[in-house]
């Protein structure tokens, strides 16, 4: 995969971002269940009892066959604060899905470029023992024909064997990279995949790291959900205080009466088919201090987000200001390996045309290119140091995936 193909299918099929979704998904749910008093509710039922004597009532209601109750909420301003907050934990739910969304993006970025740069060490690091055996074959020659010692021999076997070594752990890595790269895409932990061969564009910065701090505070998911629970625990605060406030429901019933056990006999007038419509008043007077400690309660957690949130903004600045820093040191490493390799390079060359002289030997000539290898592992080193610190301004300043959509 490219890395716009692997962080694509990330943000759509990574079990962390799913699970965010359904947590989103219930939220919702919960608006359906604070709003669901403000919706009639009709309740039919029916009981047969043995009446002797003077037909008592059955859970305070008259005796009757069928009888069926509807209840509303008209006004209940507790009941509104609540469907107020709910609404509001939707969008903190939909805040996480995509804070969960960018992490998630970062994390297989970080992959990808692991699984790249391993491929890369590898291919190297197989150099290097390729160039070694030569050695190794020069110096025996050398050994058998008495201009060299056996201990160059050893010597170089070492070598040898080391480089070797280093191939099967860089092997190993790059396998564990490609398996975490394909977790990370929503494959299992039997797959791998492998990053394809690609020229991508540095990834442009805010011009300065005071821009990408006023970007980031602007738009952080850490602060919008932050700003989200306040906004709710003063929805629950405002809720909480409504519990002293009059409510007024609907309520309405009906009741199909008995024509047995002589009802008639005990009252002036009897009719089977009696109903009610109307509004039940309810006012309280004395809520207790449970109402207060509530409150309280609700206050401390709204003064605990709040200080929360100001740490976070502070972090935020001073996470970017050193990513910001992190991008400087990394160019210059990059810089500075850039130059290393090309001198490297040169004196390969040198090598090359002193070995067509005759006056090198071929031993002499593949030490070099050992050396030149080197040279190319500490390249790529730094140019994925460089390409991760940019990658991490743009997770902190929230622009990391549009940056990558928009890839070519």
């Amino acid at each position: 995969m490219t890395l716009r193909e692997a962080v694509r299918r990330a943000v759509a099929q990574n079990p962390d971002v799913t699970l965010a979704r359904l947590d989103e998904e219930n939220a919702r749910h919960g608006v359906q269940v604070a709003k669901d008093p403000f919706s009639p509710r009709i309740v039919v039922g029916s009981g047969l009892a043995y009446s002797n004597g003077f037909p008592m009532s059955i859970e305070g209601s008259a005796p009757s066959i069928v009888q069926a109750r509807a209840s509303q909420f008209i006004f209940n301003r507790q009941q509104s604060y609540l469907v107020a907050q709910a609404k509001e934990q939707v969008r903190g739910a939909g805040i996480d899905v995509a804070n969960k969304r960018d992490e998630v993006a970062y994390r297989t970025t970080s992959f990808y470029l692991d699984a790249e740069r391993a491929a890369r060490v590898v291919a190297l690091a197989r150099k290097d023992a390729d160039s070694l055996q030569t050695v190794l074959a020069s110096i025996q020659a050398q050994v058998k024909e008495g201009r060299a010692l056996p201990l160059a021999e050893k010597q170089a076997a070492l070598q040898l064997a080391r480089a070797r070594q280093l191939a099967g752990v860089l092997d190993g890595d790059q396998a564990n990279a490609e398996t975490q790269l394909a977790i990370a895409v929503g494959y299992t932990a039997d797959d791998r995949v492998r990053p394809v061969a690609e020229q991508r564009p540095a990834a442009a910065l805010p011009e300065s790291a005071e821009r990408a701090v006023q970007s980031a505070l602007e738009t952080n998911k850490d602060l919008r959900k932050l700003q989200s629970q306040i906004a709710a625990k003063g929805l629950e605060k405002r809720g909480e205080n409504a519990a002293r406030l009059p409510r007024v429901d609907l309520v309405a019933q009906y009741g199909l009466f008995a024509k047995f056990n002589h009802y008639e006999d005990y009252f002036r007038k009897f009719q089977r088919n009696n109903g009610q419509l109307g509004v039940s008043f309810q006012l309280p007077i004395f809520s207790g201090p449970g109402v207060r400690a509530q409150m309280s309660q609700t206050e401390t957690d709204i003064m605990h987000l709040r200080v929360q949130l100001n740490n976070t903004r502070n972090q935020i600045s001073a996470d970017l200001q050193q990513a910001y820093r992190d991008v400087k040191k990394a160019e210059m490493s990059a810089e500075v390996t850039r130059l290393d390799l090309e001198v490297a390079r040169e004196q390969l060359s040198v090598y090359l045309a002193q070995m067509q002289e005759g006056r090198l030997s071929l031993g002499q000539v593949e030490e070099a290119r050992v050396v030149e290898n080197d040279k190319w592992i500490a390249f790529y080193d730094a140019q994925y140091a460089l390409e991760k610190a940019r990658w991490s301004v743009l997770r902190l300043t929230g622009d990391l995936v549009p940056t990558i959509e928009g890839m070519p």
